[in-house]
């Protein structure tokens, strides 16, 4: 062994290269990553349809009122909403489809929900584009 050296190093003697290797896995990743990042919320903050429960009465309790209001993308569209009502225990005890033809982009709507048993609340389940 040579007297200049003053200290030995495994990584010379075999050839072993400090690397970064996860930098360029980091960077694939970014890139990508942040690529779904921006699709995912410019495609999610542009629905097709916007609903909101504006309100529910339960003064009848068989026949509760759901007031809402849709918004739709194009005017064109016939829209498919599934309405719910629920008892006090979460259980459904009433269920129907509101079917809304092709008009206005906003509209708001009353329907009442005919129930089999007493209703506390009411919500929106779904609602969907006709093909």
């Amino acid at each position: 062994m040579s007297q200049s050296k003053s200290q030995f190093d495994f990584n010379d003697r075999y050839g072993v290269k400090p690397e970064r290797a996860w930098v360029k896995y980091a960077v694939i990743f970014g890139i990508v990553g942040g690529g779904w990042l921006l699709w995912a919320g410019l495609h999610h903050a542009n629905p097709e349809i916007r609903t909101e429960l504006i309100s529910f009465i339960t003064q009848d309790p068989r026949n509760p009122e759901i007031r809402y209001s849709l918004q739709r993308a194009s005017g064109d569209d016939v829209v498919v909403c599934t309405l719910t009502a629920r008892d006090f225990e979460k259980n459904v005890v009433g269920q129907i489809e509101d079917t809304i033809s092709a008009g206005d982009t906003y509209l708001e709507r009353t329907i009442a929900i005919p129930t089999r048993a007493d209703a506390v609340n009411a919500r929106i389940e779904s609602c969907r584009v006709l093909p």
